[in-house]
């Protein structure tokens, strides 16, 4: 019996305004795996995770999440489905406290002691020394692990992130590497838009590559990375030479 993929997208086409940006995605997502969306930019990636979410509407096609259909449901109503979404924006509060943002992030307005401790603070131990900080005095790496926080600040059943590494000094991709690392030991289910192609090939077990508004690609990510000619194909670069 084939796999049923926690999110799955059939024929999906997005409209923004008289653009018209995707044009028939397919693409499933595997529980327990972190899949990378890559392409070229104005790919349609980000306009793919907007979507899901609901943000735009998808003008045909389906998206299921467990099953589910989800494509003509509100924005909060996805979201609590299971879903949380961590924008390229990161979307955090900066005249709010790390604290306060975390507490505006959670459901229940609290949070449990121990999955700050067992599973934020494990992943990202900076921001217990920031607790009290105002988020705006953060440097860049420690805002993008406080919008991931506040993802994970209660369990979700699908994390999706848009390129967390943006602008982001070398030293401090390798941090949120790390933290990715632990989150899928943790068996998380994961979608990763990434122009870091080191942090995807380090973090991928799924890949799907985009291009002019359509998944051209899908499969192993370790194929794709090892696969110069593919990637030349699908990216017009060489994975080799973004160590």
């Amino acid at each position: 019996m084939a796999e049923i993929p926690l999110l799955r997208l059939s024929g999906v086409h997005t409209h923004i305004g008289r653009y018209h940006i995707l044009h028939g995605v397919d693409l499933a997502v595997r529980e327990g795996r972190l899949t990378v969306l890559l392409g070229r930019n104005g790919a349609g990636k980000t306009t793919t995770l907007r979507t899901v979410m609901g943000l735009w509407k998808a003008s045909a096609g389906s998206i299921e999440f467990a099953g589910k259909p989800i494509q003509a449901m509100a924005t909060p109503d996805i979201a609590r489905l299971g879903i949380a979404y961590v924008p390229e924006t990161m979307g955090i509060f900066s005249q709010l406290t790390v604290r306060e943002n975390m507490v505006l992030a959670s459901t229940t307005g609290r949070f449990e002691e121990a999955r700050l401790d067992g599973v934020v603070f494990a992943l990202f131990p900076v921001l217990r020394e920031k607790w009290h900080s105002a988020a705006g005095s953060l440097s860049g790496g420690q805002k993008q692990m406080l919008a991931i926080s506040r993802a994970i600040i209660e369990e979700r059943r699908l994390l999706i992130v848009d390129e967390p590494t943006k602008g982001l000094a070398p030293a401090v991709i390798e941090h949120l590497i790390d933290g990715f690392q632990k989150l899928k030991q943790s068996r998380a289910t994961i979608l990763l838009v990434e122009q870091n192609f080191h942090m995807a090939r380090s973090l991928g077990d799924d890949v799907a590559v985009m291009d002019d508004g359509r998944v051209v690609h899908t499969g192993p990510m370790a194929d794709l990375a090892a696969d110069e000619a593919l990637q030349e194909r699908l990216l017009g670069l060489s994975l080799a030479s973004h160590q």
